[in-house]
C-alpha cells in the first residue's frame, strides 16, 4: 500500500461532519470553565517580573546601541593624519 492510501484512508468518516453551532458554543463554555486565572497576588508578581525583564532586555540593547554606534562613529569618522 503506497502512502498517499495510507493517508486517505485513515480519515473517519465523523470527521466530514461539521460541527453545529450550538454544539461548538457549547464545547467552548466548557472549555473555559477549566481555565484556572490566576489570584490578584499571582497576578500583581506575574507582572512585576515581566516589567523586571524588558526593563533589563532594554537596558541591554541600549547599551548594545550606544557602544556599536560609538565603534562605528570611531571607524568612520575617526581622526584622519593625513
Amino acid at each position: 500500500m503506497s502512502d498517499s492510501k495510507a493517508v486517505r484512508g485513515s480519515r473517519d468518516s465523523r470527521a466530514d461532519k461539521r460541527t453545529s453551532l450550538p454544539t461548538f458554543y457549547r464545547q467552548v463554555v466548557a472549555e473555559l470553565r477549566k481555565v484556572v486565572y490566576p489570584t490578584q497576588e499571582q497576578l500583581v508578581t506575574y507582572f512585576l517580573v515581566v516589567m523586571v525583564f524588558v526593563l533589563f532586555m532594554m537596558a541591554v540593547v541600549s547599551a548594545l546601541d550606544l557602544a556599536f554606534g560609538k565603534l562605528v562613529f570611531a571607524v568612520f569618522a575617526g581622526n584622519s593624519d593625513q
